[in-house]
């Protein structure tokens, strides 16, 4: 039986440019998550509310009798307020397993082991719930501000209102930030994705408790720093240059958000790593 010539050769296939492994990660992420019949659902029915305001746009634009659905800035504020309850399941739904059912599986050492950087890992995940996060705030705000241009045939909205588009920008990508990098430092912290669910359900109904009673006991919403919800509508108000709904300073309410991501990113650096060492 003939023998072949097994000596080394040089690797004649192509060298993906390094940093870019994060978007193998991503893309396989979405993909999995489209696959399920039950999130597509979800994200159709996150749609709803941009059919609704799409509507409204259309009938205060064709018929003058219409006028107490002329459109405002505090529209748009108010549909991204309308789209926090998706934001917030689409978090919990896609985000509970992305590092934890890596760790139950003990997927870390294989991923890291690779050329590939914890960054790209980390990149990698947030890009999943990054992208289906933008698809029910971000996405629909700026077709709804695209839409009102279209029907009212000019730009006359737009030019007394300039400041709008970088407001959803800005105030979306705050949304999304959040939500992303919180759950993602969640799910670093358990093998169970439905523990890490329940964490971030908990925190959040929590804090926003914890406010509530205070704010009974004290008439004073001086203390909605405490809750993440309160918050983030506190600077999302400020950035659609409303008046804020809390006494808290908004200052205040951009620190603790700042605050938070900080904590998630220093909780990702520590708990994302290729072998852990047990003490």
């Amino acid at each position: 039986m003939p023998i072949h010539d097994q000596s080394y050769r040089h690797y004649a296939g192509s060298k993906a440019a390094p940093g870019r492994s994060w978007t193998v990660i991503a893309w396989a992420g979405i993909k999995t998550m489209v696959k399920k019949r039950t999130f597509l659902g979800l994200l159709i029915f996150a749609w709803f509310p941009f059919i609704v305001r799409a509507v409204q746009l259309y009938i205060s634009a064709n018929f003058a009798q219409a006028a107490l659905f002329a459109p405002t800035a505090e529209t748009f504020r108010q549909f991204l307020e309308q789209q926090d309850f998706f934001v917030f399941v689409i978090t919990v739904y896609v985000g509970a397993g992305l590092i934890a059912n890596d760790r139950r599986a003990n997927a870390l050492q294989i991923y890291l082991s690779k050329p590939l950087m914890r960054s790209e890992y980390i990149a990698g995940k947030l890009a999943v719930l990054f992208v289906f996060l933008t698809l029910v705030t971000l996405v629909p705000a700026l077709l709804l501000l695209l839409l009102q241009v279209m029907f009212a045939g000019s730009f006359a909205f737009m030019q007394k209102n300039l400041f709008l588009f970088p407001a959803i920008t800005v105030a979306s990508m705050v949304q999304v930030l959040l939500a992303s990098f919180t759950m993602l430092a969640l799910s670093s912290l358990s093998n169970s994705a439905r523990y890490v669910g329940i964490l971030y359900v908990g925190i959040t109904f929590f804090t926003s408790a914890i406010y509530g009673a205070l704010y009974a006991i004290t008439g004073s919403s001086r203390v909605s720093w405490i809750s993440i919800s309160a918050n983030l509508s506190q600077v999302v108000d400020v950035i659609f240059r409303l008046k804020p709904r809390y006494a808290t300073p908004w200052p205040v309410s951009l620190l603790v958000i700042i605050g938070l991501l900080v904590l998630s990113t220093s909780v990702l650096e520590r708990r994302v790593r290729g072998v852990e060492v047990v003490t």
